[in-house]
């Protein structure tokens, strides 16, 4: 399949992936604390993904490990565990909205960091996108006074960490094929998920026969599987394939996947959070057209 029809095939089955991963987080909180999730999907990730790519470990050359420390940590572990705490208190599908700034974070990481030149198009995009976040967190303040939105910020910052890493793969990690990222990615970070998830006393005999914690386990399981293994390779050849903000612009989709995922569950979503997902998918559309043939 040519480069230009792969890259869309990748860019949907991802939205799909990922845009129902906010609802497996939901649901494995069910029985387990934030930290019990993040570190247990990161080492049943890590066991996935061993057992697929370790034929190809010893092509990872000692130079390429410092940048899959560094993805690995940006792209994984912290966002794994910021992810679960932030859904102990605001929406999945409106954390699944939050999360769609990752392509202008890209823009403006890219910027930064890389020099990447820029246009004033995407600079109006960028304006609108982070607008819109601010109407959606202000608006679901109000439709939810239960809930707390300070926890939107622990979203905002995985999405800078999203930017860094898909930017760092882009210009540091070209040549290292999709499954070794992904595979030395868990290898660097498999040590702390574990010391952590040791310390959550998640292994005592009385949590692994509580039938509420079997169930969130399970749902874990798909989201590290599916969510997590398969969804990294396929985002990292992605990367490799177009560039950093095609890549991330996955989110176009993933607040549709979410948010249908989320009414299903009886989540609320106001009509000005509506207007507000607009607003930021627009910016999304605006700040990417300039590479959207690429």
């Amino acid at each position: 399949m040519r480069s230009e029809h792969l890259k869309w095939t990748f860019l949907v089955i991802l939205s799909l992936i990922w845009g129902s991963s906010f609802i497996l987080i939901k649901k494995g909180l069910v029985g387990l604390s934030p930290l019990q999730l993040g570190s247990l999907r990161i080492v049943i990730s890590t066991f996935v993904i061993g057992l697929i790519g370790y034929r190809s470990f010893k092509a990872i050359s000692r130079t390429q490990w410092k940048w899959l420390l560094l993805t690995g940590l940006l792209g994984t572990f912290f966002p794994s565990f910021l992810f679960a705490f932030a859904e102990t208190e605001i929406d999945s599908g409106v954390v699944s909205v939050l999360n769609s700034l990752v392509p202008l974070n890209t823009i403006l990481f890219g910027m930064a960091v890389f020099k990447i030149t820029t246009t004033s198009r995407q600079v109006l995009g960028v304006v609108m996108g982070f607008i819109g976040a601010a109407v959606l967190i202000l608006d679901g303040v109000e439709l939810n006074p239960n809930q707390n939105y300070w926890y939107a910020t622990l979203v905002l910052l995985a999405t800078l960490m999203y930017a860094a890493n898909v930017n760092i793969i882009k210009h540091r990690l070209q040549a290292v094929s999709a499954v070794n990222i992904t595979l030395g990615n868990f290898i660097t970070i498999i040590v702390p998920a574990g010391m952590v998830l040791i310390s959550t006393g998640f292994f005592s005999i009385e949590n692994l026969k509580d039938e509420v914690v079997i169930s969130s386990v399970g749902y874990i399981v798909l989201l590290s599987v599916f969510g997590t293994v398969l969804a990294k390779i396929m985002f990292n050849k992605l990367i490799q394939i177009s560039t950093p903000v095609f890549a991330s612009s996955v989110t176009y989709l993933m607040p549709l996947v979410a948010l249908t995922w989320g009414l299903i569950d009886g989540e609320r979503f106001g009509y000005y959070q509506l207007t507000a997902t607009a607003l930021i998918l627009c910016g999304i559309y605006m700040a990417n057209k300039k590479t959207q043939s690429q």
